[in-house]
């Protein structure tokens, strides 16, 4: 099972103090739009997207098909393959894929500890 790039989103209070704070840090801008409220940042291997407003917890993101430059990957196993897996082996879904389409989808899982997880397919 491929799960893609991993990034950490972050939910933050100010976009603009949290994206001078990791600029601190050596991250920089990879994608997204602050006027959006929502920017991703890299430094290195490492990737962090800063949300504003989005949602209640930090969330750890895969995303199917991506590299860590969200560049295309050649062969990834596809979201709704994941979800199957997942579901197969017990798994509770928090939102899911729509297995009916093809393309661009997420779902969202919880680890024993509440900490969410998203995966999230973009093309």
């Amino acid at each position: 099972m491929k799960l893609g790039a991993f990034s950490v989103s972050l939910n933050v209070k100010d976009i603009h103090v949290s994206k001078s704070f990791y600029e601190s840090l050596g991250f920089q801008d990879l994608g997204g739009d602050i006027t959006q409220n929502w920017l991703i940042m890299k430094n290195e291997n490492c990737i962090i997207g800063l949300f504003q407003g989005m949602f209640e917890k930090n969330i750890l993101t895969f995303n199917p098909g991506w590299n860590e430059n969200a560049e295309n990957l050649d062969t990834f196993t596809d979201i709704r393959e994941i979800q199957k897996l997942l579901k197969a082996k017990g798994m509770n879904m928090l939102t899911e894929a729509d297995e009916a389409n093809e393309g661009p989808s997420h779902f969202i899982i919880e680890d024993p500890d509440g900490n969410q997880i998203l995966v999230d397919q973009h093309r």
